[in-house]
């Protein structure tokens, strides 16, 4: 192979000597062909061998890339990081650093990218207060000791990049109203608008352009928290990219630890979640201000935030007719409610947590919201009325099926004896009138007496001060030092009238 500096030689040669191919054959050791050919080529710039370099990647590159391509056909929240595919082959003996199959990955998925999918994007700034965004991302978690679906409502101040999350079962109304309560207060402040996609708990139509028709409930809330809502366009999510781009991190840095643990209830998590954003914010260097934490720009920000007002009233209402059997149904669940309200038309409000029904604008019940399917729940409470008048349905009625436990030991004892459903009824509705907690205390008395009648139990309960009166003993004021003297005399000399009449 000819070099470059050999066809230097044979150019100046034949160009600014003038001689000929022979005599160039002749002087150079190289046949005419070869000295012809070269010639005709003219100017031949230098090629150079690609240097290889070794890497300690490479004997693991292939397995890299098989589950790089194994990865595309997955779910995007379940496409492995750098991270998580690095500490896979570390296990298995890989001895080099995380940086190196950072690299490796990075440069494996830009081969892969199109030239023609990249886009461009103007960068945005906004001022503090200006705004925040709203999203919502689909995680996945270990509830109560079952592997559940979560909506993760994501909140970030657009400013200076504090971000809030809350996790819930569903992205209904009343689940957005409160994500918005719970981030408010953890900012401590109310930026000027929220921008958000146009999801259906906010926009009721999208028409052309920027026109949207908003939910008269989502506008209400605008309305006590006095923000503009600012909707994107059609498919254009990175018109909200900083809170995009939240779901992603937080899905690499929050969720793998979220995923790691069992919780044992919603409530748990979103404690856990709620520490886990502060303690972020403090940890994590402002993108755009590398001297600066979040937690600072978000000090700074908390000036130009509106003073947060009472929380919004975060409940949807509709209409439930009460079955016979004073049921009504939600969500493919059934809950009691009184007894005297059967086939009647009640209100529910429907909260992330509770269930309120009321009638004629009077609040009958609260329940405990379930997100089971095909659940009956009951509340013993709601059938005393009716059970007065039918005490036989004591023995076999489902709602007093789960009993606290010293009423159930009490009921057993009783049904046991002639007549004992109505003395069993007969304490219970006492119920009503001083509470199931004194009630129950009463017959704990009895059932430790080893006298079990509905009598004792009654008498036990009357020798217990009423709820009012352990209301007056805790608010009668501190005690006194020094209690005061018996003295009889003082009558005697109050029977004496003034001037010596007796």
């Amino acid at each position: 192979m000819i070099t470059v500096g050999m066809l230097a030689k044979i150019r100046r040669m034949h160009y600014r000597e003038r001689m000929s191919i022979r005599s160039i054959a002749r002087r150079t050791g190289l046949s005419r062909n070869t000295v012809r050919d070269w010639l005709r080529r003219g100017e031949v710039e230098p090629q150079f061998r690609k240097r290889v370099a070794k890497s300690i990647v490479d004997p693991w590159a292939e397995q890299l890339r098989s589950s790089l391509v194994a990865d595309q056909y997955r779910p995007k929240r379940d496409r492995r990081t750098a991270r998580v595919l690095f500490e896979q082959i570390k296990t298995l003996g890989y001895a080099g650093g995380y940086g190196r199959v950072c690299a490796f990955v990075r440069r494996l998925r830009a081969e892969e990218a199109h030239s023609s999918r990249k886009r461009a994007y103007v960068p945005l700034v906004f001022a503090p207060g200006e705004a925040f965004q709203f999203d919502w991302s689909c995680e996945y978690a270990t509830v109560e000791g079952d592997r559940r679906r979560l909506e993760v409502a994501h909140v970030k101040l657009c400013a200076s990049r504090a971000f809030f999350l809350v996790a819930y079962y569903s992205q209904s109304h009343e689940m957005l109203f409160d994500a918005h309560a719970r981030a408010f207060a953890a900012f401590g402040g109310i930026p000027k608008r929220g921008i958000y996609d146009n999801m259906k708990t906010a926009v009721d139509r999208v028409g052309s352009a920027r026109e949207r028709t908003v939910n008269a409930r989502f506008q209400a809330m605008c309305s006590h928290y006095l923000f503009e809502p600012e909707f994107c366009n059609r498919a254009a999510g990175w018109e909200k990219g900083i809170v995009e781009k939240n779901v992603q991190d937080r899905r690499r840095q929050v969720w793998q630890d979220v995923t790691a643990r069992s919780w044992t209830t919603l409530a748990e998590l979103n404690t856990w979640l709620g520490a886990r954003c502060v303690g972020a914010r403090e940890r994590m260097r402002h993108p755009d201000e590398a001297g600066r934490t979040v937690a600072q720009a978000w000090r700074e920000e908390q000036s130009a935030l509106m003073p947060n007002p009472k929380p919004f009233d975060a409940y949807i209402e509709q209409p439930a007719r009460v079955s016979a059997t004073a049921l009504i149904r939600f969500q493919r669940n059934r809950y009691s409610v009184p007894a005297e309200y059967a086939h009647r038309v009640v209100s529910l409000r429907i909260y992330p947590a509770e269930i309120v029904v009321a009638a004629d604008n009077d609040v009958i019940a609260k329940l405990k919201r379930s997100f089971e399917r095909d659940r009956t729940f009951y509340d013993f409470r709601h059938y005393l009325g009716l059970l007065e008048r039918k005490p036989g349905a004591l023995r076999n009625g489902a709602p007093f099926m789960d009993l606290p436990s010293p009423l159930a030991r009490l009921q057993r004892a009783l049904l046991k004896q002639p007549g004992g459903e109505r003395v069993m009824v007969q304490v219970l509705a006492a119920i009503p009138r001083r509470g199931l907690h004194a009630v129950t205390e009463a017959v704990e008395i009895a059932l430790q007496a080893g006298v079990v009648s509905g009598e004792h139990v009654l008498n036990a309960l009357s020798r217990l001060p009423t709820a009012s009166a352990q209301t007056l003993l805790e608010n009668a004021g501190p005690p006194l030092v020094e209690a005061p003297v018996a003295n009889v005399a003082r009558y005697d000399e109050l029977r004496v009238r003034p001037g010596g009449e007796g």
